[in-house]
């Protein structure tokens, strides 16, 4: 039996592997296409772009888990069975509940790694991959500077470049157009011929160029005396001049991590835990406090009944009749219920928003935690689909098991989005809404386990090729009797 196992783990774990890294790619090529617009046109080193892709992939790894572990159970049973090994091993007394039980323990040690890397793997990767997504989005597009193109990437300046050497570097026609005085193109220079060059440091671009003049038209109007006068246009001319431009906004800068460490996707499940209990106590003092102005807003309530434990409700009826008042204390006192009334509401208002708020970031968090418990649970799942499809179908290769594999995952996510909504909105418990996909999927793994173990005819194609032969006999019996019946009428 110890070879027989050591045989079935050597064939699970080899394309379980495989399977992964590829399930691994295909999420993360969905990744970069989302992506694609920010990370084209940056000029991004190539380490920054394996930081980005690593720290994808670790922040995917938890959905290509599940996948890869369908796929690995379908291809070990589904080839076992074409090449009928599973018969061999049935024929040696050894049932599908034991071909399956390695491998189970196998999945579950699987299991233990996929939440391990949920719970403390993956909020760190995610954390840096947010903070290297907002430096990426905050970055501007790198230095490209067209010929016959204004280029517009430094603050307060138009560059245009009438014709670029193959050398890249050397440029005639160049025309720089000023518009740090907020005036419109009133500053310009243009050369006949320049370098560019950007310094050791990548910090500044030098522009070296000859040939050329110089037009200022923001002194054209002066004040003398308190009166506007015209002054003359400025204009130079230069054999060389120097410009520089500052270069640090295409720079990647590094965000403080603290932009990101609140999301829910950064924290692990410890901190989940202490963040939805401190959201708790913020959401039960709010309803406290909404309550405390509720009775600190009336006036006679405070002022008779709490400062006179004695005073009776007939006494208050008597001092609330408006009637008998003064004119004075009656709009003094109509003055101040109005008054009491508006904070009240507005009290009232801002408090149901800051709950409101609280109370959808506590939902995230919770849903968060449930959702590194389920996509563990998943492996496990999927595994007891998986392993009895694929001995009932008893077809090996990628091909049927990829379909099965996509056609459920697919279907379990969409589960699972449909239910972490609708617990978003308090028609369910959270826990619930989070694990309605599971929950979904539960009894077809029962079911599939039982009738694979037991080796049922349920599943047997033969079984239901026989029901529809049967039908088509019935069919054909009754068409039979019926035109038998029309003759002897």
């Amino acid at each position: 039996m110890k070879i027989v196992n050591k045989y079935l783990c050597k064939n699970f774990l080899g394309p379980f592997f495989l399977t992964f890294f590829v399930a691994l790619f295909v999420l993360l090529m969905q990744f970069v296409w989302k992506w694609v617009d920010e990370l084209v046109g940056k000029g991004l080193e190539l380490t920054v772009m394996l930081k980005l892709l690593f720290y994808a992939a670790v922040s995917l790894s938890s959905l290509a888990f599940p996948l890869a572990v369908m796929l690995a159970s379908l291809m070990t049973f589904g080839n076992m069975g074409e090449r009928y090994e599973i018969v061999a091993l049935k024929s040696a007394g050894i049932s599908t509940r034991k071909m399956m039980t390695p491998l189970a323990f196998l999945t579950v040690l699987i299991t233990i790694v996929s939440f391990l890397v949920s719970d403390q793997v993956i909020p760190r990767a995610t954390l840096k991959l947010r903070m290297l997504l907002y430096d990426i989005q905050e970055q501007k597009p790198a230095l490209n500077i067209e010929e016959g193109v204004f280029y517009d990437g430094f603050d307060n300046y138009s560059i245009l470049v009438g014709k670029k050497m193959p050398d890249g570097e050397t440029v005639k026609d160049i025309l720089i157009y000023d518009h740090s005085k907020r005036q419109g193109n009133t500053c310009v220079t243009y050369a006949e011929s320049g370098n560019m060059s950007v310094t050791e440091d990548k910090h500044y671009l030098l522009f070296t160029l000859r040939n050329g003049s110089y037009w200022d038209e923001t002194s054209s109007m002066g004040v003398s005396r308190g009166k506007r006068v015209q002054m003359p246009l400025m204009r130079a001319t230069f054999d060389k001049q120097y410009k520089r431009f500052d270069m640090s906004d295409f720079a990647l800068n590094k965000a403080d991590a603290g932009l990101f460490e609140g999301h829910s996707s950064a924290m692990t499940n410890k901190q989940l835990s202490e963040q939805i209990d401190t959201m708790k106590a913020q959401i039960q003092e709010i309803e406290e406090n909404t309550a405390n102005v509720f009775f600190n807003n009336l006036y006679y309530y405070n002022s008779f009944v709490r400062a006179n434990e004695q005073f009776t409700a007939q006494e208050v009826s008597k001092q609330l009749k408006l009637t008998d008042m003064d004119d004075a204390i009656r709009s003094r006192v109509l003055n101040n219920a109005e008054n009491a009334s508006r904070s009240f509401i507005y009290s009232m208002q801002f408090n149901y928003t800051d709950a409101t708020y609280r109370t959808s970031n506590m939902w995230n968090f919770q849903i968060e935690l449930q959702r590194k418990y389920r996509l563990a649970v998943a492996c496990l799942l999927f595994f007891f689909i998986g392993a009895p499809l694929g001995s009932i179908i008893r077809k090996g290769g990628i091909a049927i098991p990829l379909v099965l594999t996509v056609l459920f995952f697919v279907v379990y996510f969409a589960l699972s989005v449909i239910g972490e909504k609708i617990a978003k909105g308090s028609v369910m418990p959270v826990w619930f809404g989070t694990w309605l996909s599971s929950f979904i999927l539960l009894p077809l793994c029962l079911f599939l386990t039982y009738h694979a173990t037991m080796d049922t005819a349920v599943l047997s194609p033969d079984t239901y090729a026989k029901f529809v032969d049967r039908l088509k006999h019935i069919k054909l019996f009754s068409k039979k009797r019926h035109e038998d019946s029309s003759t002897l009428s």
